[in-house]
């Protein structure tokens, strides 16, 4: 018959629009991708090391201008997907992830390697906050622990995860100064697509130079004044700890464990957080606050065991307490995040997430800032110790906060 055509389909931008579901999963995974980036220099550090001649000091530094930049784009940003949108700001933290990546192939020198750390920490400070709200936003209803275990776990879960790969790749595969960078590159930016087609799940309702002023968002209600305290002392101590394995894993593994692999040395520096995940899905059984409470006590028991073995050079006995500390780490967090988050409106979840994090970068950058000051002069055992200290009163403050938190809920 003339005049008659079968019908062509026409695939519409609809046909790709993710649903909740999936947009959780993506949105988990670029999170992880993000701060596994961060990661994947540590194993080349000893290269950095050998072949440029960039000095334990200037590394130690390097973290701490990454630590630092992370807390002033969460101080200045952190409110911004507030106001815009999640969709953007993911997308930019991706971005400029990716960025840093390409960067840091480039090294030979400390200049490029801070100006390469620097994006990472701009794309981590973007992502804690707006793709941290979009997982709690597209997660599933059960379990209920499920979001705050990915945002409190992702960040300290994927920067080893970068770091092991990165390690395996120095150590079997070629170029290793490229090939771990240009394969997250590759991996942030196919997520960056994908995530474009994802549900928006914050109204986009202006005042973005409101959203741009500098600002602390802090939890209300009668528990306000001890559940700042347990936060603070929460993320001060576990991420001033796990900072000491991100600026001296290298010097610890070859000057005080007995090896200079790139693979020891990744070990020894996923270590401290591998296991969190663990840690925080044991912990969802638990009320928050005793999950708070008994994740410290382990904490810092395992903290102890650690600095006494690398006092003695045993890296058997470091790893098992450190694989300890990794768990405890996940509990503890997981448990104060599902204290601050779970009935946090969405117009504040990304400013109450952007302090979280600012928080836990100031506790890990303050603490490295004076740690590599002394790198020079004191041995890495006795920085250890002064870690210890630190993790000590922290962990003290934490648990009496914790159990002034619960009273004021009854």
């Amino acid at each position: 018959m003339t005049g008659m055509t079968n019908p062509i389909p026409v695939v519409t931008a609809r046909a790709f629009t993710l649903s909740r579901g999936p947009a959780f999963v993506l949105s988990s995974i670029a999170l992880v991708l993000v701060f596994a980036s961060s990661g994947i220099p540590v194993p080349l550090y000893n290269l950095y090391r050998s072949a440029d001649g960039v000095t334990d000091s200037a590394l130690a530094l390097t973290t701490v201008v990454y630590l630092a930049v992370t807390a002033t784009t969460l101080l200045v940003f952190g409110r911004l997907s507030d106001a815009v949108g999640r969709r953007p700001m993911m997308l930019v933290a991706l971005l400029s992830s990716a960025a840093g990546c390409l960067l840091l192939t480039q090294v030979h020198g400390v200049a490029v390697l801070i100006a390469g750390r620097a994006l990472q920490g701009i794309a981590c400070g973007l992502a804690a906050s707006s793709l941290g709200s979009y997982i709690i936003e597209t997660a599933p209803r059960s379990p209920a622990w499920l979001a705050p275990l990915v945002t409190g776990s992702a960040p300290t879960f994927g920067i080893p995860i970068g770091a092991v790969v990165s390690g395996v790749l120095v150590e079997t595969a070629p170029a290793p100064r490229f090939l771990g960078f240009d394969t997250v590159a590759i991996l942030l930016l196919v997520t960056a697509v994908a995530l474009s087609r994802g549900p928006e799940t914050m109204t986009v309702r202006g005042g973005v130079r409101a959203a741009l002023r500098p600002r602390i968002e802090l939890p209300a209600g009668a528990r306000r004044a001890p559940l700042i305290v347990a936060v603070t002392a929460v993320f001060v101590a576990t991420w001033s700890y796990s900072g000491f394995y991100q600026a001296f894993a290298p010097a610890l593994t070859a000057d005080y464990l007995g090896t200079s692999s790139s693979v020891a040395v990744a070990l020894v520096f996923a270590s401290i957080v591998i296991l969190s995940p663990v840690g925080g899905s044991v912990s969802g059984r638990m009320r928050p606050q005793l999950a708070v409470r008994v994740g410290l006590v382990t904490f810092l028991v395992a903290v102890v065991g650690a600095v006494i073995a690398l006092s003695a050079g045993s890296i058997f006995v470091f790893l098992g307490a450190s694989l300890v500390v990794s768990l405890a780490m996940g509990a503890t967090t997981t448990g104060m995040m599902r204290a601050l988050l779970n009935d946090a409106p969405a117009g504040r979840r990304a400013g109450l997430l952007a302090t979280v994090y600012l928080i836990s970068y100031t506790g890990a950058a303050v603490p490295g800032l004076v740690a590599s000051a002394f790198a020079a002069r004191v041995d890495l055992v006795s920085i250890a110790f002064g870690y210890g200290v630190l993790v000590a009163v922290a962990v003290g403050t934490g648990i009496v906060a914790s159990l002034l938190v619960t009273r004021r809920a009854r």
